[in-house]
């Protein structure tokens, strides 16, 4: 019974192991820089969204970096990655993209994204938001 129980015990550390490991989000961005390439005023273009902006940016990110956990509620958009390699950590997934991928984020998006390569990433990200 007693090597059993010790039998049993093994995963349980294992488990508690990974949990304990596990990465905390960050609160603060670092290592990001973003160039606005374009916006577009959507009030005068589709009804309803008075206030509404369709903007693109281009965001590097360096070796290291990454943004604070951050929501999309009220902003969804897309991302395209460039050139590197981002993790997106999103769901207690994290998530390795390269160039030629993409994802979206909805309302539904809780989630943080890091570069853990060499090189800086390159992404283009797309997104509506409401202007302050």
């Amino acid at each position: 019974m007693r090597t059993f129980l010790h039998l049993l015990s093994i995963p349980l550390s294992f488990t508690f192991f990974a949990l304990s490991a596990a990465q905390a989000p960050p609160t603060e961005t670092k290592g990001v820089k973003e160039k606005v390439l374009a916006t577009v005023d959507l009030g005068p273009e589709i009804e309803g969204m008075a206030g509404h902006r369709l903007r693109m940016r281009l965001i590097t990110i360096e070796p290291g970096g990454a943004t604070a956990i951050h929501n999309h509620i009220g902003r969804p958009g897309t991302v395209y990655i460039l050139r590197g390699k981002i993790t997106d950590h999103r769901d207690g997934v994290a998530k390795e993209y390269g160039p030629g991928l993409g994802w979206p984020e909805n309302k539904a998006t809780t989630h943080w994204i890091e570069n853990r390569g060499k090189t800086p990433a390159v992404e283009i990200s797309v997104d509506i938001f409401k202007q302050p």
